[in-house]
């Protein structure tokens, strides 16, 4: 009889551990950089963007 549980490549394992990972708990006091430093690029490159937009619109009503 197969056993129907058996994944060759083993990515189905490796998914469950992936998971049912619990993540490590943090000291108190301490602080998640991930979360405040990718939101801060990332307003920072849209003001950037915006920025560049608004001026090549200046720019082409001024020629215009």
């Amino acid at each position: 009889m197969a056993d129907n549980d058996y994944d060759p490549a083993g990515s189905t394992q490796m998914f469950r551990a992936f998971v049912d990972e619990t993540p490590a708990p943090q000291a108190p006091g301490s602080v998640n950089t991930y979360g405040t430093s990718n939101n801060r690029t990332g307003v920072i490159a849209l003001v950037a963007v915006v920025a560049l937009v608004v001026v090549g619109a200046v720019i082409w009503l001024a020629v215009k």
